[in-house]
């Protein structure tokens, strides 16, 4: 599955799933663009890794909730290496809590970054990609938008508005050969997920039929074959890497 000659975008690509995602796409020959926020260090050793493996990375910051940086980033990118041909919307956020308690400023953050940083970053690429007549986008959302969660409900709402975008920018764009899929995580080990206590850990895998928790390389592995030749005629889709907690 290669992607030599591809130029690739991966948001919140710093550390987690977005990591594994931008080391993936890189070892497949894609060129990437290691998206972060604030975490530098972490972006540079990404992009080093990339590198040194034999492919070509390098960094870029911006903050995909705010609008107007995010368009000018992706207007360099097109500058610079006159084509996108791979977008991984990842970049997301959590602000737990009740709902009955749950702030305004809370709901906001969560939605402006995991789903309209999804709607900017889609809209910034699609234009070239039309003209291209060629694409591969695929949206991070989770096993929370499909099933909920009791104290997520800004992050549920969120990466279930992810689906509904996905479905539908899938269909605009599909007479110009460009796919919109996406990959549907359960809990997988990352700086999200590592605090939690053995209490909920276990309870977790108990839930899971696989019993065990999935790592970012699974999800990885998934987007690898979203973006490849080998799903040319996959589009509106999600594959879930649950383990099986969720079969829909």
């Amino acid at each position: 599955m290669s992607l030599q000659g591809k130029i690739a975008v991966v948001t919140g690509a710093s550390r987690g799933i977005g990591r594994a995602v931008a080391l993936r796409l890189g070892s497949m020959g894609a060129q990437v663009l290691v998206n972060y926020v604030s975490r530098p260090d972490a972006a540079r050793e990404v992009a080093a890794a990339i590198n040194q493996a034999g492919a070509q990375a390098e960094i870029c910051a911006f903050n995909v909730a705010d609008t107007e940086a995010t368009t000018a980033a992706f207007k360099k990118i097109l500058d610079d290496h006159g084509r996108i041909d791979i977008l991984v919307n990842n970049a997301g956020i959590t602000r737990d809590g009740l709902l009955v308690k749950m702030e305004e400023n809370r709901w906001d953050e969560v939605l402006a970054t995991n789903l309209k940083g999804a709607f900017t970053c889609t809209k910034a690429v699609s234009r070239a990609m039309m003209k291209q007549r060629w694409g591969r986008i695929v949206n991070i959302s989770s096993v929370i938008g499909f099933v909920g969660n009791a104290g997520q409900a800004n992050y549920a709402a969120a990466k279930a508005g992810l689906i509904g975008l996905t479905r539908s920018m899938a269909r605009e764009l599909a007479a110009r050969n460009i796919t919109v899929n996406g990959v549907a995580p359960g809990f997988i080990l990352t700086d999200m997920t590592k605090n939690l206590s053995a209490t909920i850990s276990e309870k977790i895998r108990s839930e899971i039929p696989l019993g065990v928790l999935g790592t970012a390389e699974d999800v990885a592995g998934a987007v690898a074959y979203l973006v490849s030749d080998d799903a040319r005629y996959v589009t509106g889709q999600f594959i879930h890497v649950n383990g099986g907690m969720y079969m829909g």
